[in-house]
């Protein structure tokens, strides 16, 4: 059996790498013209996630490029410590969840795909797919073709390949916000190397983590209508923190800082799924950063749609198992996830009640068995 995978992010490779273990050759076509090293800020992948790249044999050199962050401390903009609440769950080797490079990340999960053989090419951007004679054919922008037994579509959040499946799929959805984050060093900021303190601001929300040496690992996300591009980012920044206690605003007037980014996830996608086609990780269900789990679903999604084409009479059985799965957990996570976005973009009434009721809920969420639900998840093979 062969895979085409469409997508060359984190998904495609991981997809690929876990294909491979169950004995399903898989190539991946990226739509870009060359590879995405050093493209985007950093990420957050979960104790779970780690635990799935562990399944596959691919998690020692994540954990080399990343740092330990197994905390995180809220704050109101008045510098009010709301309570602290777990970054994931230990694994059973101690492993907690790491902040990375994206771009390190990228780089090391393409760099294992390609040393276990599996094929890259670039600059093929999906234009249409038919199915024939028991196999599918990707048809691409510059005039070639590839065919294969099944086709994953591992395209991301803007996925083309979920527009051909199914053209009344949802689009993603704005969640009110865009993103900024940096790495700085002798960034001024205090706390405990490996925490992530993350502030409620009066107008916007600040996070960040300071590493051993001294680096200052920082985001912030600032309500705004989609599309109102101010004259300067960083002015609009500063302005948007400076009236916070948490000194963000004079770390980001020191910082360079990239164009904003807005955020989307996904609401319910009703087919993941139709013929030899599949929609996986952010092409199915993208959530939003502030849960810091899309890396980690994605490659839970490898290592769980690996078991089920392995196990599985035929793709059809093994697809339809693999939703059953995975679509509860996966909208769960999304839902969660855009509740603590919108109370980032919360006005100034919400911010209020906000800061009233978030002790209350971080101290229900205190236990790391509350948020077992989320970490404590085994994708095995």
């Amino acid at each position: 059996m062969k895979a085409l995978i469409i997508g060359c992010g984190i998904a495609g490779p991981v997809t690929a790498m876990a294909l491979l273990e169950v004995g399903i050759d898989a190539e991946i076509h990226e739509a870009y013209g060359q590879d995405a090293e050093g493209v985007g800020s950093f990420l957050n992948i979960a104790s779970n996630g780690l635990a799935a790249l562990r399944v596959l044999g691919a998690h020692r050199k994540v954990l080399d490029a990343g740092i330990p962050t197994p905390r995180m401390v809220m704050w109101s903009g008045t510098g009010k410590r709301l309570g602290e609440v777990a970054n994931g769950l230990r694994l059973d080797d101690g492993t907690v969840s790491h902040t990375i490079l994206r771009s390190d990340l990228y780089r090391i999960i393409r760099a294992e795909a390609e040393r276990r053989g599996v094929k890259i090419s670039y600059g093929k951007r999906l234009v249409s797919y038919d199915e024939r004679a028991g196999q599918v054919t990707a048809r691409f922008e510059d005039g070639t073709e590839a065919t294969g037994d099944l086709l994953i579509a591992c395209d991301g959040v803007h996925s083309r390949t979920r527009s051909i499946l199914d053209p009344q799929a949802p689009a993603p959805r704005y969640s009110g916000l865009y993103n900024f984050g940096g790495i700085t060093k002798d960034g001024g900021l205090s706390g405990e190397p490996g925490v992530y303190n993350m502030v409620f601001g009066k107008r916007a929300f600040f996070g960040y983590s300071t590493s051993e040496s001294g680096e200052t690992w920082w985001f912030a996300n600032l309500p705004r209508r989609l599309g109102d591009v101010p004259a300067s980012w960083k002015a609009e920044l500063v302005r948007a923190f400076e009236d916070d206690a948490i000194s963000s605003a004079e770390l980001i007037a020191r910082s360079e800082i990239q164009l904003g980014l807005p955020i989307h996830d996904l609401p319910p996608v009703p087919v993941w799924h139709r013929g030899r086609v599949l929609l996986l990780g952010d092409a199915a269900h993208a959530t939003s950063p502030s849960s810091g789990q899309g890396a980690s679903l994605a490659v839970e999604d490898a290592v769980v749609l690996a078991r089920c084409l392995r196990d599985s009479r035929d793709h059809t059985e093994a697809f339809q198992r693999f939703e059953a799965e995975r679509r509860p957990r996966a909208e769960r996570v999304v839902a969660y996830s855009r509740t603590i976005s919108n109370s980032k973009a919360a006005g100034p009434v919400g911010r209020v009640f906000r800061d009233l009721m978030l002790p209350i809920f971080l101290r229900k969420s205190a236990s790391q068995e509350s948020l077992a639900w989320m970490y404590r998840y085994e994708a095995s093979l």
